[in-house]
């Protein structure tokens, strides 16, 4: 009876001997203890407690399973991910360096959180132009963004 619960749900000759052998202990256990009454038949409060441990194992087995699988679906998608951020770095920097310097200098400085004040006081020019060439600076670096055949193709795709 044991042999054939436990190879319905998947364990094998081996595994139903195991189950038998712990279920046969707990078993003799319960009988030491003098508060102990048996209501049922021996073979049926046998098959519940077989039937209990070998649940116990398939939960763990599951367990292991469903952690092994999400830890490589993690560690795959992490792959994925950082090579497709390589990929958008590249395309951003290849279109960040084909823009003129001055319009890459105010955009990095952009970047560092300065004011268009602070930019315009750093390299000598005037605030409306830091904040004209800012604003043809990032249209710019979009359209070359969008023009670079990675990106088209990344597009394609999605």
């Amino acid at each position: 009876m044991i042999r054939l619960m436990v190879s319905r749900y998947d364990g094998s000759h081996e595994d139903a001997k195991d189950i038998f052998q712990e279920g046969l202990m707990i078993l003799i256990e319960k009988i030491d203890d003098t508060s102990f009454t048996l209501t049922c038949k021996f073979k049926t409060y046998l098959y519940s407690i077989c039937k209990h441990l070998w649940n116990e194992v398939l939960e763990k087995r599951n367990a292991a399973n469903r952690y092994v699988s999400g830890f490589q679906e993690e560690h795959e998608s992490d792959i994925s991910e950082k090579m497709d951020n390589n990929i958008y770095e590249e395309i951003f920097k290849a279109a960040l360096d084909a823009l003129e310097p001055a319009s890459r200098n105010i955009l990095k400085l952009y970047w560092q959180d300065l004011s268009p004040q602070e930019i315009a006081d750093k390299l000598g020019v005037s605030y409306n132009y830091v904040r004209k060439k800012k604003s043809e600076a990032q249209v710019e670096l979009t359209e070359k963004v969008k023009a670079n055949p990675q990106y088209r193709l990344i597009m394609k795709q999605v």
